[in-house]
């Protein structure tokens, strides 16, 4: 059995530990977890999981996330990578366990509660989330939880990057993520021989990828129905002065042309209610009901629209509202 520390999309790296590691067809092959994210071939790495028979693949922090929807920026370039498959994978990541334990091993993606029986640990811990790291602190404090290992069978984790060595405790307790995504190495570890097997990353893939994909990531943001103040926030989020700012930019200053587009659309709007009272009288309502923008029409007429955002949460509600005063206002620019 050959068990495996995190490969984060990283399958070349993946196929040449295999091949230094001597690993036969029918051996075990075991991932603690983080097949995906970061790296430059997600796909490649879920197949060979997926298709190869002995093969293992535990639930890392990383999959919990796409399992659950919460999507931060690896997260976001994973999805883009896999394209219309990704909705295939997520539920087979749905489908895997958060650790393996037989009688020669232990392995789980990160965290476990010495003396306790893995399966009863909660799976946020198992997983590695940050909530799970809480609970460990809560427990452990400082220390580590392995400190406090004193089970005699082998256990093997990922999450936390060692360095480029793994970490080795008393031939029992095994740190498997040595940064293959970040241009360290990739390592796994044979059983029941303990013997540890690394190969080196061919280059720091996270450094590469992330400026690739940034431009299908921000395509598929639904910009234009995001409210403003989420817009502001992701603009926030997503800044990174080695991603550069080119693509924020573009989203940036369309958000701000749509703001300093509300004086004018406010103006044409209160004039159109001027208009619509002087012709119609006590009728206005019937009058605004045939116009393209009789909600706001209405809602104008009986103060019950706020003058500073109109109304509109979204640029999507902007560019309708400008639309119905008959303004032409730019669409997402991505």
């Amino acid at each position: 059995m050959l068990i495996i520390g995190d490969i984060h999309g990283c399958y070349r790296e993946l196929e040449e530990l295999l091949a230094v590691a001597g690993v036969g067809d029918g051996e075990v092959v075991v991932s603690v977890g983080d097949l995906v994210d970061r790296g430059p071939d997600p796909g490649a790495v879920v197949d060979f999981f997926r298709q190869r028979p002995n093969a293992i693949a535990l639930c890392g922090n990383h999959e919990r996330k796409h399992v659950r929807g919460v999507l931060s920026y690896g997260q976001q370039v994973t999805r883009a990578q896999l394209g219309a498959r990704y909705a295939d994978d997520v539920a087979w990541m749905a489908t895997l366990p958060y650790h393996l334990e037989t009688d020669d091993v232990r392995a789980v993606h990160f965290g476990h509660f010495p003396g306790v029986p893995l399966a009863e640990v909660p799976e946020e811990v198992r997983a590695g989330t940050t909530s799970g790291e809480g609970r460990l602190r809560e427990r452990f404090g400082d220390q580590p939880w392995w400190a406090h290992y004193a089970d005699p069978t082998p256990i093997a984790f990922g999450h936390a990057v060692i360095g480029p060595e793994p970490l080795v405790l008393d031939d029992r307790i095994f740190g498997l993520d040595t940064g293959a995504c970040h241009g360290m190495a990739l390592t796994g570890v044979r059983l029941p021989e303990r013997r540890i097997f690394s190969v080196p990353a061919f280059a720091d893939h996270w450094a590469t990828v992330k400026h690739q994909w940034q431009p299908a990531v921000m395509r598929e943001l639904p910009w234009a129905t995001m409210t403003f103040e989420q817009i502001e926030r992701k603009l926030r989020t997503l800044r990174d002065p080695e991603l550069g700012d080119a693509v924020l930019a573009q989203v940036g200053a369309w958000k701000a042309a749509l703001v300093a587009a509300l004086p004018d659309l406010r103006a044409r709007l209160a004039a159109e209610v001027d208009r619509l009272a002087a012709e119609a009288g006590d009728d206005f309502g019937r009058a605004a009901a045939g116009h393209p923008a009789h909600s706001w029409l209405q809602r104008w007429h009986t103060g019950r629209l706020s003058p500073s955002h109109l109304g509109c949460a979204s640029p999507r509600d902007v560019v309708a509202l400008g639309s119905a005063l008959g303004v032409e206002l730019p669409a997402a620019p991505l």
